[in-house]
């Protein structure tokens, strides 16, 4: 169709008029002026479409807006023109014919194609500016900044040497799922944005200080030295009561690393580095999951790196030795079986578990060693009986990070049956704190090994929240009562020892064996025989011993 040109010609210059006196991108008097146009050019609607980077639009991560709209668009019939901007953000727009018209003539194109160039350039270069900023230095959910503003701000401190004034943190809100769950994730979102907004009321310049989203539930924080521990305090836990519509309150606490910045910080990048490295130690942490950042801390990390760095090449080079603590029967002071126990000896130095086993369990590393040592287990005790040797139970350690592994069970018999090992001198240790995963993959286990006359031990019994629900419900062959329970209580003296009576009864009562570990006194001995308890672990007797050592141990059986 025809575009009457008297018409576009005086729409078009009162567009180019208007823009000359732009009051702001919500200017009326534009938006009238494209109305106009639009009308002329029989456009539907006019879509923008704003993208930080190329790699962004690929992956359709854009931020779109609707400039115009008249009438019923047609999806399918539209004008699509890219224009870039100097920073390399880049905008789209996608500008659709009406349902039901007669195509666009060549001359509507072209013309349609100038109009997306005025927008650009005028009213849309104003919105796609002020639109970039956001994206690029705010939160939308929230509405505060985010971490590519965090780092501009802090670089700008650095340049000004301000920055020894400040404090900055990163945090994360502990469980913040389970409060989704509990309220609803919008009200969740309201909780999270009140909870931002009253931390925020802690800080004495909103200049200067603030807090910064960098995704999710996780924040980072910069603010004046002597705000600290009101920081800190705030962190442990705040009470935060909203409508739903029912009145609703909720606990709000997190994990946080600290950072006390010096006056000799050179860069945003190794302030983010050091809270984040803070925080990945604190988020592991139960009870003060409070970390702040120093020279001991660098450390501590720097080990933890080296460990991860250097496992696989070790587990490669078996590096990783089985240690046997003996287990022994108090009635006759005989050994009648050991737990197999992991000591690292790399470059000619012995490194005790405390070094690596917590860094292993973290990146689930542990389920590889754990595998190990079954088979190391299983291929000594085949020696030992192809030697003939009398040879005793040993019992083998599992990690909870072993469940959600679906062939778990298939995994373990393939051990122990490629070493064609009798399945009564195997014993697996689960330990008490599996109550935090799931209760299936536990049963599930348990009863799958005693299926095939594997026994299992819960390790550690006690020291949890479910103890009881552990031995009701699942059929354990041993129950470890941990080393605490040999320990004087200084608030209640006798605590300890009316427990341990009770939970050597109990188990004797239920048919399960019981096995206190730790024993490293006469007295520790002394008390386990009045209370029935005949099986004990401890340096008492020995402490864990290298193959040949524990070897000269099972020769003494036969003699």
């Amino acid at each position: 169709m025809e575009v009457n040109a008297a018409l576009y010609a005086e729409a078009i210059d009162d567009f180019l008029l208007k823009m000359e006196k732009l009051r702001g991108e919500d200017d009326p008097d534009c938006q009238n002026a494209i109305e106009k146009i639009g009308s002329l050019l029989r456009i539907a609607m006019i879509n923008v479409t704003f993208y930080r980077t190329p790699e962004n639009e690929h992956r359709g991560e854009g931020n779109r807006l609707c400039l115009y709209r008249n009438g019923d668009p047609d999806m399918d019939r539209f004008h699509y023109q890219r224009e870039s901007m100097e920073n390399g953000n880049l905008v789209v727009y996608s500008i659709h014919q009406k349902t039901g018209d007669p195509d666009w003539s060549e001359q509507e194109i072209e013309k349609i194609g100038v109009l997306a160039k005025m927008l650009f350039v005028y009213n849309g270069r104003a919105r796609v500016m002020k639109m970039a900023e956001y994206l690029t230095f705010y939160d939308r959910d929230l509405s505060i900044h985010n971490l590519t503003y965090f780092t501009q701000y802090a670089d700008g401190l650095i340049s000004r040497n301000r920055i020894g004034r400040f404090t900055a943190c990163y945090f994360n809100l502990r469980r913040f799922s389970n409060i989704n769950q509990q309220v609803g994730r919008e009200c969740g979102s309201h909780i999270m944005n009140i909870f931002v907004q009253q931390l925020c009321s802690l800080f004495t310049d909103e200049e200067e200080e603030m807090v910064c989203r960098i995704g999710g539930d996780n924040f980072i924080a910069i603010f004046y030295k002597e705000h600290t521990d009101s920081i800190l305090k705030f962190l442990k836990g705040t009470e935060i009561s909203v409508d739903t519509p029912v009145r609703t309150r909720v606990m709000v606490t997190a994990s946080a690393g600290f950072y006390n910045i010096p006056d000799s910080c050179d860069s945003s990048s190794s302030i983010v580095d050091c809270v984040s490295m803070a925080y990945n130690v604190a988020k592991d942490l139960d009870k003060e999951p409070y970390i702040f950042y120093d020279e001991e801390l660098r450390e501590h990390i720097r080990e933890i790196t080296m460990v991860q760095n250097l496992f696989p090449e070790a587990l490669e080079k078996e590096e990783f030795l089985v240690y046997y603590q003996p287990k022994v029967n108090l009635k006759n002071y005989q050994l009648v079986g050991a737990e197999a126990l992991c000591r690292w000896y790399h470059n000619g130095e012995l490194i005790p578990p405390g070094k690596f086993i917590p860094v292993l369990e973290q990146n689930r590393a542990i389920c590889a060693l754990d595998f190990y040592m079954l088979e190391h287990v299983c291929r000594d005790i085949r020696s030992w009986l192809d030697e003939g040797r009398d040879v005793v139970k040993v019992s083998v350690n599992l990690s909870r990070c072993h469940f959600g592994n679906m062939n778990l069970l298939t995994n373990l018999l393939s051990i122990i049956d490629k070493y064609n090992v009798p399945h009564k001198y195997i014993e697996i240790e689960l330990t008490e704190t599996t109550t935090d995963v799931s209760f299936k993959d536990l049963k599930e286990i348990v009863f799958g090994l005693q299926e095939h006359g594997i026994d299992t031990a819960v390790d550690d019994f006690g020291t949890g929240y479910s103890s009881l629900n552990l031995v009701r419900e699942l059929p354990w062959n041993v129950v470890k009562i941990d080393k605490s329970f040999l320990e004087n209580n200084r608030d209640a003296p006798e605590q300890n020892r009316v427990m341990l009576k009770h939970i050597i009864a109990m188990s004797q009562e239920m048919g399960i064996s019981s096995i206190v570990e730790g024993v490293e006194t006469l007295e520790h001995v002394k008390l386990l025989k009045e209370n029935n308890c005949f099986l004990a672990q401890g340096f008492c007797f020995d402490q864990p011993l290298p193959k040949n050592v524990f070897e000269e141990r099972l020769a003494q059986l036969q003699a």
